[in-house]
């Protein structure tokens, strides 16, 4: 940018009771990293810890609420003592910096496989086939067929993501987020491409969006709607999603969201998932149009990079911006982006699984940190 005018990125915002010093945050991003029983990994503390910074949101990867909501092996949970003890370790060293952290709670549904859950098949809204592959102890697999959940299960999932959130809080963290995108069990659930129920939970939108919203409202009873989040992507294809009207859907979705006040929405713009590839031409479409249903703050993702964040803060259609594959490479990326210092490039073999190389071992700008993450 030619401008010398100060960036809005880097102007405080109020979420609830906390002002934020500036709009960059962390996005969830699924690296892969805990403990064998699940508890977050040391080398984990330390990659929250390094990119926390004065002022600034951190949203966790997406943390499970029962040992059978996992679809990768590796993937964090918040479901035992251990785990509570195992994120106290995160929101210390992330408030210690200076940051807030909240944590993303998400069911992986049918995107699993039987050897991640001690044989049971996954769950989802119905029984749609479709083709990924996901993490086991022997690599990468196909996943298995998933089942559909039958209506007396709905309440125990409900429950299980209150008693996730009551951890969280003994965990220290500062708030929820619920993963109700990427074609994960709540996606799945909103979207008519993977629901084809028709009872209470299929059929119309307002049908369609109960589960999600009987989750958010299990959320809310433990942190009050302005510590809340939900996750959208409403252009996304990842895990084989799809909706007949996605501006009806999500649209009636975000009304619902706002009616109840919650802290922000979260909204994936469009954009390749799982490749190298953006289209930079296509300009961010889904945070405008829910701007007209969500009157809260919004946080868009999708590939930003500098500029981009501050057009679309600028043009006041997201409040601030989510940055994944930036933030992996670059521990202290708000101080970058304020200095406008170069940035280092990420490494993707790393991203889903593996050790500390190109996870925690990526250093400081140094003298272009401007204060921010000293």
């Amino acid at each position: 940018m030619t401008s010398t005018a100060p960036l809005k990125l880097f102007s405080p915002i109020q979420i609830d009771s906390f002002t934020l010093q500036h709009r960059v945050v962390h996005a969830p991003m699924t690296r892969l990293r805990s403990e064998a029983d699940d508890s977050p990994s040391e080398m984990m503390v330390d990659y929250y810890a390094q990119r926390a910074s004065e002022g600034g949101l951190l949203i966790t990867e997406a943390t499970h609420p029962s040992f059978f909501a996992r679809g990768y092996l590796g993937g964090p949970g918040i479901y035992t003592d251990a785990h509570v003890a195992g994120w106290k370790k995160v929101t210390d060293a992330v408030h210690a910096k200076g940051g807030k952290i909240f944590m993303q709670l998400g069911h992986d549904g049918r995107q699993s496989h039987v050897d991640l859950s001690d044989g049971r098949a996954p769950i989802a809204p119905s029984e749609v086939p479709f083709e990924t592959n996901v993490l086991t102890q022997d690599g990468w697999v196909p996943v298995s067929m998933h089942r559909a959940v039958t209506l007396d299960e709905i309440p125990g999932l409900v429950e299980m993501f209150r008693l996730a959130a009551v951890r969280a809080r003994l965990a220290g963290f500062d708030g929820v987020e619920l993963h109700n995108a990427n074609g994960y069990l709540a996606d799945t659930f909103l979207q008519d491409g993977t629901n084809r129920r028709s009872d209470a939970y299929g059929g119309t939108v307002e049908k369609r969006a109960r589960f999600s919203l009987e989750l958010v409202d299990a959320l809310v009873s433990v942190w009050g709607a302005s510590r809340v989040g939900v996750r959208v992507s409403p252009s996304g294809q990842w895990g084989s999603i799809s909706d007949s009207d996605p501006e009806a859907t999500f649209g009636y979705f975000a009304e619902r969201l706002n009616e109840r006040g919650i802290g922000y929405l979260h909204v994936i713009e469009p954009r390749i998932m799982g490749t190298e590839t953006i289209d930079e031409a296509a300009a961010p479409v889904a945070a405008s149009f829910l701007r007209t249903k969500f009157a809260g703050t919004i946080i868009a993702a999708g590939g930003f990079d500098r500029d981009g964040a501050e057009a679309i803060i600028a043009r006041g259609d997201a409040d601030l911006v989510a940055f994944g594959r930036w933030f992996s490479s670059n521990p202290d990326l708000p101080a970058r982006l304020k200095a406008n210092a170069p940035l280092t490039r990420y490494e993707r073999d790393a991203f889903w699984g593996g050790d500390r190389r190109h996870y925690t071992d990526f250093p400081n700008h140094g003298a272009a940190t401007g204060g921010i993450n000293s």
